[in-house]
């Protein structure tokens, strides 16, 4: 405060002193009394300009690598501050697939129901987010995330709000005020934090923390309705435990259908999740970080844990039929599929599953790793189904010290035992990817992908499928 002070003084003493030289004017009162609050207002106004937002994610290349916010209390609070941000991405597609199902036809379907879109390159449908992050008090932000255009829905969807609580000073209690050096407290719609991934992945306009294109096989993301309070040590162990409502349409319709399992009416709790993590900066070349989460619905009205992106897959019109859904034409394809090469295991009535994420990054060297193991069935099965995935991305980020290059390869498969199926089906998929940060704001980044389906019967689909080829991604965030 004091430099901002003596540089405005500085300036005003020598914008009088160029004044007095052009105009011939003597010293008066009335220059200095015109220009004294000018500079005021502009130095305030840059004041504003460089406040940071506290326990922030920023939303550019300096977010890479940020899980859940830090207790960090660096940034000092001056009054109320609205960040209005965004995200856009635009990119190339040049895949190709295949597959070896036998020609079915189907009453209400037209043709061969079995048989491949013709693809070729071309752009994909533009996504666009809207970001609006506000500082409202010492230690409370709130944060509101709009999809303005994606593939899953062309039209503007709200994502979800939050509010995070760091401090709790209206409280005016020193015990309180202690306690919350090592606690943050998060209400509203949001990412349910089950996993590590969630930080990583493509979130329709804003894919500029994935060193890929497209997300998981199986893509685990849900905003549900809830809380979260984390507690942060000293030694970089924290603990996470939160609740919410289970489902991402939340309804206050009383349920009428019947649970196949118990034999009675379906009833909605509450889902539970929780996080066991450290993360450390061990030296200033090597950061360690290791967490085990899990997520526990045992019953809902449509649990979308794996199937929750209201934005789609970035890998458009793969492995995919024009007639997906009775009564679809060509030109409403994406509507009807838009998580083309992912995998939903489909457990809508109830899940519990589990994860394990290692992050390593030694200099300009990442490996970050995934186990899961998830069971859960829809409401007419009796029994549950297991479905396990395992993902390993290795990226290397140069030069030292700004990073802005990178290459990476990524290994992800699944496992999964599927309704009515005699066998599990197993999805395999290796991705190689290049980069450039041109700034911390722009992003341009291509991979060759490469994914291949095994254990379909052959009145599926996807029997013998494969798609590969090149993707090419530019990306904007701000």
């Amino acid at each position: 405060m004091t430099e901002i002070r003596n540089n405005i003084r500085a300036m005003k003493q020598t914008i009088v002193h160029k004044i007095r030289q052009a105009t011939g004017r003597q010293p008066g009162f009335s220059l200095k009394r015109i220009l004294t609050p000018c500079l005021l207002m502009a130095g305030s106004s840059v004041m504003a300009q460089h406040q940071q937002m506290q326990f922030f994610r920023p939303n550019d290349k300096t977010g890479l690598n940020v899980f859940e916010t830090k207790k960090d209390d660096t940034t000092s609070f001056h009054h109320l501050k609205v960040k209005v941000g965004g995200n856009f991405e635009q990119s190339y597609q040049m895949l190709r697939d295949k597959n070896t199902a036998a020609p079915m036809t189907e009453v209400g379907f037209n043709g061969n129901v079995n048989s491949l879109l013709t693809l070729t390159n071309g752009f994909d449908l533009a996504m666009a987010n809207l970001n609006i992050d506000a500082q409202l008090a010492d230690g409370i932000r709130v944060n509101l995330t709009t999809y303005l255009a994606s593939r899953h829905h062309e039209d503007t969807w709200v994502k979800g709000g939050y509010i995070q609580f760091d401090k709790l000073l209206f409280l005016h209690s020193d015990l309180v005020d202690q306690i919350m050096k090592s606690f943050t407290i998060k209400i509203g719609q949001f990412d349910v934090d089950y996993g590590d991934q969630h930080y990583r992945r493509t979130d329709g306009g804003n894919t500029i923390y994935n060193p890929f294109i497209e997300n998981y096989i199986m893509d685990e993301f849900a905003t549900e309705l809830g809380g979260e309070v984390y507690y942060h040590h000293p030694s970089g162990l924290f603990l996470m435990g939160g609740i919410t409502n289970g489902e991402l349409d939340p309804t206050v319709v009383a349920a009428t259908k019947i649970d196949s399992a118990t034999g009675q009416v379906n009833h909605y709790p509450a889902a539970f999740h929780g996080k066991l993590g450290f993360d450390r900066q061990l030296t200033p070349d090597l950061r360690f970080r290791l967490t085990g989460s899990f997520y526990s619905v045992k019953s809902a009205n449509s649990n979308t844990l794996f199937g929750g992106d209201r934005t789609g897959s970035h890998y458009f019109d793969v492995m995919e039929n024009a007639n997906i859904a009775k009564g679809t034409v060509l030109s409403n394809e994406n509507d009807y599929s838009p998580f083309s090469g992912r995998f939903n295991p489909g457990f809508s009535e109830a899940v519990t599953t589990f994860m394990v994420n290692p992050f390593l990054k030694y200099k300009g060297l990442e490996l970050f790793g995934t186990y899961e193991n998830a069971k859960g069935r829809t409401i007419s099965e009796f029994t549950k189904r297991q479905a396990t995935q395992y993902a390993a991305d290795l990226v290397y980020r140069f030069p030292a010290h700004t990073e802005n290059f990178w290459i990476g390869v990524r290994y992800n498969t699944v496992t999964a035992a599927v309704q009515g199926y005699a066998r599990d089906i197993t999805i395999n998929r290796e991705v190689a990817s290049a980069g450039w940060f041109l700034t911390r704001n722009i992003m341009l980044k291509a991979e060759y992908v490469n994914q291949v389906y095994k254990n379909y019967p052959d009145t599926d689909i996807l029997n013998g499928g494969k798609f590969y080829g090149t993707m090419l991604e530019a990306s904007i965030a701000f």
